[in-house]
């Protein structure tokens, strides 16, 4: 736990709340490393697939869940957290929560012609570093630079 959740946590502050992402990923012909993207629903930020940690799965699983639902890929889940990024999420309430984020990289190899939330976001299948730049979390654009190192 980073320096400033624990003295969040000191003075009282809730806990981070926790979502489990995937990263999905292939390899081109030439061996580069492609991410896939989504756009949120709400804000149109580019993303990973992520979501809330569903009740009877891993953290792994219920990110690999949320990969078919949002952006239609399956494939072989890594079952260990390659790494975290932390966000602010706004609440109806108008407060915010900060969320961790816990992310699972996903080997692509199927991707679907239907899935439950097709439609509802743009996809895109990028390299890690431009998905780097398009992403809004500096916690997720250094997961994305430091990503290709871990597959090739």
């Amino acid at each position: 736990m980073r320096l400033i959740e624990r003295i969040r946590l000191f003075l009282g502050g809730k806990p981070p709340a926790i979502q489990t992402a995937a990263l999905p990923w292939r390899l081109r012909p030439d061996g580069t490393v492609e991410v896939l993207l989504a756009t949120s629903r709400d804000t149109g930020r580019w993303v990973l697939p992520k979501g809330w940690p569903q009740k009877g799965r891993t953290l792994g699983e219920s990110a690999s869940r949320e990969a078919y639902e949002e952006v239609g890929v399956r494939g072989r889940l890594t079952p260990r957290e390659f790494g975290h990024y932390s966000y602010l999420k706004w609440l109806e309430s108008g407060l915010n929560r900060r969320v961790r984020v816990s992310v699972f990289p996903l080997e692509v190899s199927e991707e679907c012609d239907v899935w439950p939330e097709q439609g509802q976001r743009e996809i895109h299948w990028t390299t890690c570093e431009i998905a780097a730049g398009r992403v809004d979390e500096p916690e997720l654009a250094a997961l994305l630079r430091k990503f290709p190192g871990e597959v090739t």
